[in-house]
């Protein structure tokens, strides 16, 4: 049991590190008209996520959120994806 403890919680630092690998300033770059996966790969998965409109048949739009980071201080960007192409970006100040 002490064994199985040990890896999950290695696991689960190796997983935050490796979630905060990403350069948060990269978020300043995305445009419009970026594909999903290059999003992925600059500035990787979204704190948040939120399915807009899912229709059989009709193009899947939905809203990522990326939370303010230490790289990125006092911003909160948000992206409207639709079919997979960013359609729209929001960048609020938080404080």
């Amino acid at each position: 049991m002490k064994i199985r403890n040990a890896i999950v919680i290695n696991l689960l630092a190796f997983t935050c590190v490796s979630a905060m690998a990403v350069d948060a300033r990269e978020r300043g770059f995305i445009s419009k008209g970026m594909p999903e996966g290059e999003v992925l790969f600059r500035i990787g998965k979204p704190d948040h996520e939120v399915f807009i409109k899912t229709v059989r048949g009709q193009a899947e739009e939905k809203s990522w959120t990326y939370f303010p980071h230490t790289q990125d201080p006092q911003t909160l960007t948000i992206l409207i994806l639709k079919a997979g192409v960013v359609v729209n970006i929001e960048r609020k100040i938080a404080r």
